[in-house]
């Protein structure tokens, strides 16, 4: 009698380890997943939310992040999989996962209001979420006006900005005038020269890989703005709090 117990209750626990595991891979296989959490976040703008991400979101430098056999089946079941192109994954996907070219969208990750627009185009048409992407980037589309705006407004636009490369293209949209670009490495002795003799009005840098810190002592009455460009968590609405952010950042260093 008690063998036969013993052969229930083990009959049972196989069970429900069968069933515990059919459920953990049904609900770990996400619809929508992205490389890093720049994609990830441009994704949620077109209107798709649940998006997960290959490289863990917190990471300062996600496009060198080295991709799992996890990561990789993830990858391969899901609906779409969206990425930048540039990351250290890539290769390893394209071999290992072997993702349908219908289910990828390639992703440039820029945050101008035109580039965020065509991407959020693109990924909303593969996804048929066009209706929601108009909306969310209807959002977009009134914060850069109004930043726009309270720059012309305020004469920022008139000084002299010099801004990491990484940043440019994003002041430039802006209306900031950048005159000119350093990095993404560290600053060379004529770049500090060049600080120090320009007389730029404002400094912004790149916080995934900031090379101002010299800067502090070498021109200490210039503003130096650590903007970000992508967020460090899958939140809702996670760009535009990173945009808005950086935008926060420019008005209390200018008394806006």
């Amino acid at each position: 009698m008690l063998r036969k117990i013993v052969v229930l209750l083990l009959s049972l626990l196989s069970l429900t380890a069968i069933f515990a595991e059919g459920v953990v891979e049904e609900t770990s296989t996400p619809r929508y997943v992205a490389s890093t959490s720049w994609v990830a976040a441009i994704a949620e703008i077109a209107g798709l939310d649940g998006v997960d991400t290959v490289a863990p979101a917190d990471l300062k430098h996600p496009p060198e992040y080295e991709i799992t056999p996890m990561d990789v089946a993830k990858v391969a079941k899901a609906e779409i999989f969206m990425y930048g192109g540039y990351e250290a994954m890539m290769k390893t996907i394209a071999e290992a996962a072997e993702v349908k070219e219908e289910c990828k969208v390639q992703v440039r990750t820029t945050n101008t209001l035109s580039n965020l627009t065509l991407q959020v185009e693109k990924i909303s048409k593969k996804a048929g979420t066009e209706a929601e992407a108009k909306k969310r980037l209807g959002e977009f589309e009134a914060l850069f006006q109004d930043a726009r705006a309270k720059i012309k407004e305020n004469g920022l636009d008139q000084i002299k900005v010099w801004a990491n490369s990484n940043q440019a293209e994003f002041c430039n949209d802006l209306g900031l005038n950048v005159v000119d670009t350093f990095g993404p490495g560290p600053l060379s002795s004529d770049e500090l020269l060049e600080a120090k003799e320009a007389g730029y009005d404002l400094i912004i840098d790149n916080y995934h890989a900031v090379v101002t810190s010299p800067l502090s002592e070498i021109v200490p009455s210039t503003p130096i703005l650590i903007f970000t460009n992508f967020p460090s968590s899958l939140e809702k609405d996670a760009l535009y709090k990173v945009i808005s952010g950086n935008l926060e950042m420019l008005w209390n260093a200018f008394g806006i």
